[in-house]
């Protein structure tokens, strides 16, 4: 056999000393075998992959085929941009960046012989030209695409109405309880698909309209992209209404009682956050949605469910496993359904498995540190209860992102366990990880006393209290403060290259409107994606006017106190920070938002109004989150090869939906539960995030952030300028570094110390950390071809059974209580943990703590 010899410049960062591939020469074969024109051959050598072993026998054919008519020069060349384009990419397999740093060392290095180093070679650029380098999107998304295939027709828009609509109001009723469940996607799907399938066969094929607005009402069998666009028109409707968060803190009595808040207004103030947010998301598509570093791992499981249901599947041994994923998905729901009666209704304390403090009810020391309810619940065992464990989603993001996260938590409830034990700033005489904004008496800070007419009122203030917070409420804002400066200064830095294409190309699709977006990127599905037409990059920027327009009339009709200058400055926040943001989260699953820095600034800028505070988190946080699940969709159409202009229409109106029927809910819920967001409310409709906003309002709306960052909590004030400081050492250890830091992100170590200051602590988080080191480490790194099969249909289903059983109990037992009374459902509310007032440091016996009366102003 002939050979020739070809020297190839690897084209490597100088900074990576671990593989130091500074210019190597590289001896390496041209020459077509034999082997290669075996495709049973291949696919065993696939098999033996511990990187490809997840390719399916469908996508392996595709992938032979391509593989064939490579060059051994262009595999070579599409592997060496490989280590530039993925170098410290987390999601992309450590195994693989060795492999192919191994495989541009040449075939001796490579030690398998020429005939399989030729074939590798061949075999892992057609993986990266053809499908995906990622094992997570290779088991749920097909390298083929079928451009016949119906995705928008009259029935999609008729079903998948019906179910947003349910969706909305379901999720958005019942968001306000602890621990709250919902809709997922997941569940929607399993009622799309029954209802489209049986209108296909119920439905007459009649034709209606005329000319070219003539369609088909039943065009024929429902189809997988019939299924995912309806899915996508649905996800509007199982996300709660943005602006409906801070409705109870604004209108219910217990809080501002601002009875001027209306259903008009509601639908206003949601018209503007969330067509903002979905206008955004057109706009973001080159940085989050086109790049193939954009994994989006909390979209894959929709994606997967989908063609588990939907498309047929081939019978395979997989690890001894032949049961097909359709009857797995349907034995794991059900089992899920029976069990989640257990933990939710009939044995409660295995939903908060407080066990320790059975043994000392009434130590509060116990309570304190390994409680689930008040403490910060270090404990390794805390629930046996679904929606406990999958609260961090830890069988769908990846393992990094959850062990990230949980170490930040862990360091900030150990930080919040010193701060009370030293009494730091007062927070040992008060509960240690809680919401609640406190007066110098221990009690619950009455803002009437410090208001004349809805503004703060000095001298009132002088003569009552000024507001105390616990530890996890400091913790909470002082990381979050860092967390904004430090996210967007570290993401700039390390995704600098994407960012800046993504800028240049939105410019030039300005300049020129006939430019394909699709033509900047390379990868296999903006390829396929070239056949649909594009969504024009003005018809979004349409929308985001329309959107302002929508904001402006609700603040200038109704007396939010909030400064027409203030909607647009937190708009151009918003648009500033969302990139990176966005871009963290298409590679981990995690988000950082505003809502934080939107309050802080609503302190600043209307001073002593909590209400204008609230207004500005609202318009910050609103238009951030809503930007991401429109995006993450957007993604899921990509990923799902379906028309761009379908998805826009899709989404249009099914966020209109959306807005009437979720404002509709909240007056129903309002009307209809008595003592709703009160601590004790008999149904668990106890309302935290409201408690969390009030707390925040306080602080930083009506006693303003200067006197409490001046006077009570003068440290925080630098927890931006540490955030941006600290960005740049941290990029640069994880530049020169990535083999020994590949899986260290420090701005999810970050967001875990973020998680306080509120009624959830480690206990929440302990059991999912478990489940994703079992499953999205173990099992997907040892038996990764089982986990590609069925590891997000397991997912799935067990959420799906658990939420359909958390309807039922909660409509048939719950809504109206139905009490059953015994041990089981009594003994982790008992003593110190349950009653929720523990504190390190009894109140000193002058009865108040804290400067002393007339000291502070």
């Amino acid at each position: 056999m002939e050979k020739t010899e070809k020297v190839v410049s690897s084209q490597l960062d100088l900074e990576d000393s671990y593989y130091n591939e500074k210019k190597d020469t590289v001896q390496v074969s041209t020459t077509s075998f034999e082997r290669i024109e075996d495709p049973g051959f291949i696919i065993e050598r696939i098999k033996k992959s511990d990187d490809l072993e997840d390719i399916f026998v469908e996508d392996a054919e595709f992938i032979i085929e391509k593989l064939k008519t490579m060059e051994i020069d262009e595999a070579l060349e599409i592997l060496t941009e490989a280590t530039v384009y993925f170098k410290g990419d987390m999601n992309f397999p450590l195994k693989s960046m060795d492999k192919i740093h191994l495989m541009l060392k040449g075939a001796e290095a490579y030690g398998q012989g020429e005939e399989l180093y030729d074939l590798d070679v061949r075999l892992e650029a057609s993986m990266i030209k053809f499908h995906s380098p990622y094992p997570e999107v290779r088991s749920v998304c097909s390298p083929i695409d079928d451009p016949t295939m119906r995705a928008e027709t009259f029935r999609v828009y008729l079903i998948a109405g019906l179910w947003t609509s349910f969706a909305a109001f379901v999720n958005n009723m019942i968001y306000w309880r602890q621990p709250h469940f919902n809709l997922t996607s997941q569940v929607i799907q399993l009622l799309i698909l029954p209802t489209g399938q049986a209108y296909s066969k119920i439905v007459p094929n009649w034709r209606i309209g005329a000319g070219k607005y003539k369609f088909e009402l039943n065009p024929g069998p429902w189809t997988f992209k019939e299924q995912m666009l309806a899915t996508i028109m649905a996800n509007a409707g199982v996300s709660v209404s943005i602006f409906l968060y801070y409705m109870p803190t604004m209108r219910l009595d217990m809080f501002y009682g601002k009875a001027w808040m209306t259903y008009g207004f509601n639908v206003l103030m949601s018209f503007s956050c969330q067509f903002f947010g979905l206008s955004v998301a057109g706009i973001l598509r080159r940085w989050v949605i086109y790049p193939v570093k954009a994994v989006w791992p909390t979209i894959l499981p929709t994606l997967q469910l989908n063609r588990t249901l939907v498309l047929p599947e081939r019978r395979a041994n997989i690890h001894g496993w032949t049961i097909s994923k359709y009857k797995f998905f349907n034995i794991t729901l059900a089992c899920a359904f029976v069990y989640f009666f257990l933990p939710d209704y009939l044995f409660t304390a295995l939903a908060t498995f407080n066990w320790p403090t059975w043994i000392a009810p009434e130590n509060k020391n116990l309570a304190i540190i390994m409680g689930s309810k008040l403490g910060v619940g270090l404990n390794p065992l805390t629930s046996f209860d679904w929606s406990v464990i999958n609260y961090t989603y830890p069988l769908i993001v990846p393992c990094f992102t959850v062990s990230n996260r949980y170490a930040g938590t862990l360091i900030g409830g150990i930080i919040i366990l010193i701060m009370i034990y030293t009494n730091y700033l007062n927070t040992g005489f008060l509960p240690p990880n809680v919401a609640t904004v406190y007066d110098r008496y221990g009690i619950k800070y009455n803002t009437t006393r410090v208001l004349t007419d809805d503004k703060f009122d000095l001298e009132k203030y002088k003569a009552y209290s000024p507001p105390f917070i616990s530890a996890g409420n400091l913790v909470l804002n002082g990381a979050d403060y860092a967390l904004t400066t430090f996210g967007f200064c570290y993401i700039m830095l390390s995704e600098w290259p994407i960012i800046k294409e993504a800028v240049a190309g939105f410019y030039k699709s300005l300049k020129d409107r006939k430019m394909s977006n699709y033509e900047r990127y390379k990868d296999p599905m903006s390829a396929m994606m070239t056949k649909y037409a594009e969504v024009p990059d003005w018809w979004f920027i349409l929308m985001l006017l329309f959107s302002i327009g929508m904001g402006l009339i609700a603040l200038k009709c109704y007396p939010t106190e909030v400064p027409v200058w203030v909607f647009f400055a937190i708009m151009a926040i918003t648009i500033a920070l969302i990139i990176p943001s966005m871009i963290m989260y298409a590679s981990t699953g995690y988000m950082f938002t505003v809502y934080l820095l939107g309050t802080l600034l609503g302190g600043y800028w209307v001073p002593g109004s909590g209400i204008a505070c609230i207004f500005t988190r609202a318009l910050g946080y609103g238009m951030d989150e809503q930007a991401e699940t429109y995006v993450g969709d957007q993604k899921m159409a990509h990923y799902a090869k379906i028309p761009p202009r379908a998805v826009f229409r899709a989404q249009v109106i099914a966020t209109l939906l959306q807005i009437f029927v979720s404002a509709g809910s909240w007056e129903m819920l309002e009307n209809g539960i008595p003592d709703l967001c009160s601590t004790t409310q008999a149904s668990k409709f106890v309302c935290t995030f409201a408690h969390t906003m009030y707390s925040q309002s306080i602080l930083l709306g009506v006693v303003g952030p200067q006197r409490t960052f001046d006077t009570l909590y003068p440290t925080m004030k630098w927890a931006f300028l540490i955030g941006a400081l600290i960005a740049v050492p941290c990029w640069l250890l994880r530049r020169y570094f990535p083999r020994y830091l590949h899986y260290w992100q420090p701005v999810l170590i970050l967001a875990g110390v973020a998680r306080w200051g509120s009624s959830y602590n480690l206990s929440y988080y302990t059991p999912g950390l478990y489940a994703s080191l079992i499953f999205m480490w173990y099992i997907k790194t040892r038996y990764t071809l089982w986990w590609a099969k069925y590891n997000y249909i397991l997912s799935s289903a067990i959420t799906a059974g658990t939420a359909f059983a958390g309807i039922l109990i909660f409509i048939a037992l719950q809504y109206k209580p139905k009490t059953l009374s015994w041990w089981g459902n009594t003994v982790s509310s008992a003593g110190v943990d349950g009653a929720l007032v523990a504190h390190a440091r009894e109140i000193p016996a002058s009865g108040y703590f804290g400067p002393d009366e007339g000291t502070w102003s």
